[in-house]
């Protein structure tokens, strides 16, 4: 599962930063104007980025709270 969530955290990274790039690119190409409103789906990507980055994060903190806590219920018993 650690793999997976590495994985999915630097598709939303890179999907980002494709998109944001993609949508530059057709907006000065054609106008941005026309393009002004796809900046949307980049920036939800990186969004996402960093919500899944803080989630990983808290529920690393949260498994060596559980780990911590298991260790000193062993050694009260």
């Amino acid at each position: 599962m650690e793999r997976y969530n590495q994985v999915m955290l630097y598709f939303w990274l890179f999907a980002g930063a494709f998109g944001l790039i993609a949508v530059t690119y057709f907006g000065i190409q054609e106008g941005f104007d026309q393009w002004t409103y796809y900046y949307i789906f980049p920036g939800m990507a990186i969004l996402m980025y960093f919500m899944r980055r803080y989630m990983m994060k808290r529920m690393q903190k949260h498994m060596e709270f559980l780990e911590e806590k298991e260790k000193n219920d062993a050694a009260n018993r």
